[in-house]
């Protein structure tokens, strides 16, 4: 759906949203009680939060961005004014990174609309279908915001707070511990598995049954659970009617869902964020001059004919090295491509042992295939992830590579405090129960 926002809307998010402590209300907005009393408004709630998570601070590029500056090494560089970001590029996060307090604090955010939405779905009562798509959209957004949170904030066994009840009233207090990374994972893949039975098998721009399989084969490779991963890769492969675009360039920069597009966020020129084009690209492509710059270390670990290894730009502005991936500042953020699908189901079937749906070999050279890359006579697991970093580079998926391979970045190896993004130092002023991360 692209997101136009009519004055109604933008009330309704404001008087539902955490900005609790504003007692100025405009006259023409509805109070929160009022909010969550009929359809329309439940609805409306929902659509808020799709806008809200597809803001700048989030799944609008920074989140993305900050993901692959703390994992993706020496392929990268900052180039970039900001303090923020080359402080998540140089493992050195204050608890003060207003980047890193945007995402905690928008996250929050979608997550209380999401479960007002929830907890008053029964007042949609016309239409039964209705009633479950809207519930299943909301559960597959709330285990998108959890499982970035649990994901970036997690130290050890400890996670990140969890609310599943909505808040209206913000007058009391609202101090809540971390809850465990075990209690935030069973949420995400309840609310997933539950939106996978609720949503339906097309649903527009907007979350559709085959978009909660493919975010649950991401969560479950997280964990390690491949077989798990392997089987809701393989539904997604074989039965969403997704295919690789025709070729890797037509993949990026469109104005509309490509056919590869399991999940993605809308832009457009009225509405819409899309600050990876904001960081990645020169002023000419509508971004601040090109922030992050690609190095030689990754253009030199393609092979020969390899589109990928040739889809860069030189910046305008200084000459370095820029990501074609995004040239076009009102393009949709893919957010879950069908390319990440085979890469999963190769994967988890190499670690299991099996060839559910097709083999590893096979899975791998269609995505290279897609590139052109010369086509592999034999697979491995190192094979895959390297593959990840040829595919999936400066689309948010560094960190949480490094992650769950308990693997190195930067002579940092996976479970060191500055890999963790620090609680907000906001959070911890106002909330008695919260603790720091080691090392802030």
């Amino acid at each position: 759906m692209k997101f136009y926002k009519i004055i109604y809307l933008l009330l309704l998010v404001f008087a539902v949203g955490c900005e609790g402590d504003l007692e100025l209300e405009p006259e023409q907005s509805i109070s929160g009680d009022v909010a969550v009393t009929s359809e329309s408004n439940i609805e409306n709630i929902l659509i808020g939060a799709y806008d809200e998570a597809g803001q700048g601070a989030s799944y609008g590029g920074q989140l993305q961005m900050m993901a692959d500056l703390l994992g993706s090494g020496e392929i990268t560089s900052w180039s970039g004014t900001f303090s923020q970001p080359r402080e998540v590029k140089n493992k050195t996060m204050l608890a003060d990174n207003t980047f890193v307090r945007n995402f905690w604090n928008n996250a929050y955010e979608v997550i209380n609309q999401t479960n007002l939405v929830i907890n008053n779905v029964d007042i949609i009562s016309s239409d039964t279908d209705k009633k479950n798509r809207i519930e299943g959209e909301a559960k597959f957004l709330r285990a998108l915001n959890y499982f970035d949170l649990v994901r970036h904030f997690s130290s050890g066994t400890k996670g990140v707070p969890i609310r599943t009840e909505g808040i209206l009233d913000y007058s009391g207090d609202l101090s809540i511990a971390r809850n465990s990374v075990s209690e935030a994972y069973s949420l995400i893949v309840s609310d997933l598995e539950s939106a996978i039975s609720l949503l339906p098998e097309e649903n527009g721009f907007f979350a559709d049954k085959y978009a909660a399989q493919a975010l649950l084969a991401r969560v479950q490779l997280q964990q390690g659970n491949f077989a798990a991963a392997r089987d809701a890769a393989n539904s997604v492969i074989a039965n969403s009617g997704h295919s690789l675009t025709s070729s890797y360039a037509s993949a990026f920069n469109n104005d509309a869902d490509s056919s590869e597009d399991i999940f993605a966020f809308q832009v457009t020129s009225q509405t819409g964020t899309n600050q990876l084009v904001t960081f990645y690209a020169d002023e000419g492509n509508g971004g601040r001059g090109g922030d992050v710059t690609i190095t030689d270390a990754y253009v030199s670990l393609f092979e020969s004919g390899d589109e990928r290894g040739f889809f860069f730009y030189p910046s305008g502005q200084s000459g370095e090295r820029l990501t074609s991936k995004y040239t076009n500042e009102f393009a949709n953020i893919a957010l879950i491509r069908l390319a990440e699908m085979y890469l999963i189901r190769a994967e988890a079937n190499l670690e299991a042992g099996t060839t559910t749906g097709d083999t590893p070999l096979n899975d791998v050279n269609a995505v290279r295939a897609r590139a052109g890359a010369p086509a592999l006579s034999s697979v491995t697991v190192a094979d895959v992830l390297n593959e990840r970093v040829l595919e999936l580079a400066f689309e948010g998926f560094s960190i949480h590579d490094v992650f769950r391979t308990q693997g190195s970045v930067d002579g940092y190896n996976y479970d060191a405090p500055e890999l963790v993004m620090p609680i907000p130092q906001a959070e911890m002023d106002t909330n008695a129960q919260m603790e720091q991360n080691p090392g802030y």
